[in-house]
């Protein structure tokens, strides 16, 4: 079992460093379009909407990443006063929470990418892109969210039994 938790820990370290680089092209879209608005006067119709759809993407792809490193912010004032079966625990239930979140996240995130894709939707502006792509994110971060929650939900139940802090790959 731990060979396949260690595999999609490494399937959200790939696709994270691969989406870590969409800054590198977000950034390259914002400074066209100021040198482009403001050195030639001459702005783009599409540099905002493109601008935002990366960084949506981006955001949306990093939450498993940020979950394999224990990356996503948590209340820690108590929490780390306790000792790690206690915490472990502690954890057991807010998982219940997390488990929620990421499957009403998955499944009204699917019909909605599911239902753009089906009607082609664009945005309604003069340069009119297509956003199911986009869209399609949604599902795709929520999925790579909750298999790797799944993966930690079952070394905190370890962890649990066992009272010790178990070390992964970051």
């Amino acid at each position: 079992m731990e060979k396949f938790f260690a595999w999609i820990d490494r399937i959200n370290i790939f696709i994270g460093t691969l989406v870590s680089y969409f800054t590198v092209l977000l950034v390259g879209v914002i400074l066209y379009e100021i040198f482009f608005r403001y050195v030639l006067n001459s702005p783009t119709i599409w540099a905002h909407e493109v601008s935002q759809m990366i960084y949506g993407a981006y955001v949306i792809l990093l939450g498993g990443f940020l979950q394999q490193r224990d990356g996503h912010v948590n209340v820690e004032i108590l929490y780390l006063k306790f000792k790690p079966r206690t915490r472990a625990v502690i954890d057991l239930f807010t998982w219940l929470l997390f488990f929620v979140f990421c499957g009403t996240l998955l499944v009204k995130g699917w019909a909605m990418a599911w239902d753009s894709f089906m009607y082609r939707e664009t945005e309604a502006t003069a340069f009119a892109p297509p956003v199911y792509p986009i869209k399609m994110m949604i599902p795709l971060g929520a999925f790579l969210l909750l298999i790797q929650g799944i993966v930690k939900y079952i070394r905190t139940i370890r962890q649990a039994v066992t009272g010790k802090e178990e070390v992964h790959e970051h």
